[in-house]
């Protein structure tokens, strides 16, 4: 891959098209319960999963996709489908929207899907579970990945069973793709054993294996943000949803730094998705002192919190001026920048802007490792020289 701007986008999503399910799943299977677009009483439209509608907030007031940094008003969603600027879904749209905030390369997560698959894994019947994670995948590595070698896919899988989720991953890395977006809290969704049991280790290995980070988005599980307020404006809402999300990883991180996961996988690699950088500096602080304190070193815990996240783990910026100032105590070779395109917190169409801002005074080594090179690394992308 060409390196023409300097900048890797680490979180980005891609706006599923209305025939990614239909046109993949069987209708005499599965029916209406198919994820499709329905136009609703009033005129709009909205996306329905399992015949139950899904509530897409990108900004404050659901749409039909979640795309306000490709709208001319990013606070409003598009309520129809044919309201849809052509760069949330359509590849060809989106390489021109990233030449035009110089972006080289994207790394793709979903929005139907939820932004870590964790729409399917609500689903109690596995079949239909699969089906649509399937569907998904195929949609993604076929349409995206085949599109151009500057769009980095990601597949989700089944939540549960662990031994589901590991051959649908074997199966879509052998296809391209270059990640596994999980949900951070699979418990939240339905009722399946705590993440840390020791069954998952099976697709911790899975990862480690076949040398494909783990990924876990901030805000796929809404019982660890703060519930939206109907009494607020769409833009005051948009605001206190997308502080926090990323807050929402505060919760994510410390479990995997003390659940002993990462002490069992020293090969996993783990991206904190939309986490944001300042916070960070704070948790890895706390995080040692409490083990410390604690004296988890005599239970068999000797590595500090903060070594095992910089050996291990990554968190993901797009705007964090004051973030970029704390990378000596996170770590520069765990931190990756993002334009987060096309939510509406998206820093699109003044990416360039953010990152001047941000990186004003850093190094070049330490600017090209953040913005590009660690990103590389991990997904072992090959850059021309």
């Amino acid at each position: 891959m060409e390196i023409r701007y300097g900048l890797i986008s680490s979180d980005d999503h891609v706006q599923e098209h209305p025939e990614v399910w239909t046109s993949r799943m069987s209708r005499s299977k599965f029916g209406d319960r198919i994820p499709q677009v329905q136009r609703q009483a009033d005129g709009t439209e909205r996306w329905v999963v399992d015949g139950k509608i899904l509530p897409l907030y990108g900004s404050a007031s659901p749409g039909v996709v979640a795309v306000g940094a490709a709208m001319p008003d990013r606070v409003v969603e598009p309520q129809r489908w044919e309201d849809v600027p052509k760069s949330a879904y359509d590849p060809s749209a989106r390489l021109q929207a990233m030449d035009a905030d110089r972006v080289d390369a994207s790394v793709l997560f979903p929005i139907v899907a939820g932004l870590a698959g964790e729409t399917f894994g609500t689903i109690e019947d596995p079949e239909l579970e699969l089906a649509c994670v399937q569907a998904y995948n195929d949609f993604i590595l076929e349409e995206w990945g085949g599109a151009s070698e500057r769009f980095i896919p990601q597949c989700i899988v089944p939540i549960y069973p662990v031994e589901a989720a590991v051959k649908e991953m074997q199966r879509c890395v052998e296809k391209g793709a270059k990640g596994l977006v999980y949900p951070a809290v699979p418990m939240h969704l339905r009722e399946v054993p705590h993440v840390n049991e020791p069954e998952y280790d099976l697709l911790w290995d899975a990862c480690s294996e076949l040398g494909v980070p783990l990924s876990l988005h901030a805000g796929s599980s809404t019982r660890i943000q703060f519930p939206p307020y109907e009494g607020l404006s769409p833009a005051f809402a948009s605001a206190l949803q997308n502080i926090t999300r990323p807050a929402s990883s505060v919760m994510i991180v410390a479990n995997m730094l003390f659940s002993r996961i990462l002490d069992r996988h020293p090969d996993l690699k783990v991206v904190f998705a939309e986490s944001s950088l300042t916070w960070g500096a704070y948790e890895l602080e706390t995080a040692d002192h409490q083990s410390e304190r604690q004296r988890l070193a005599l239970e068999g815990h000797p590595v500090k919190p903060s070594e095992l996240f910089k050996r291990q783990c990554f968190f993901t910026g797009w705007y964090d001026q004051v973030g970029v100032e704390t990378r000596r105590h996170i770590g520069v070779d765990n931190i990756m920048w993002s334009s987060n395109f096309p939510l509406t917190t998206s820093s699109w169409p003044q990416t360039q802007t953010y990152v001047d801002r941000a990186f004003d005074g850093v190094s070049e080594s330490d600017r090209r490792k953040m913005l590009w090179g660690n990103a590389t690394r991990l997904y072992k992308i090959t850059v021309e020289a």
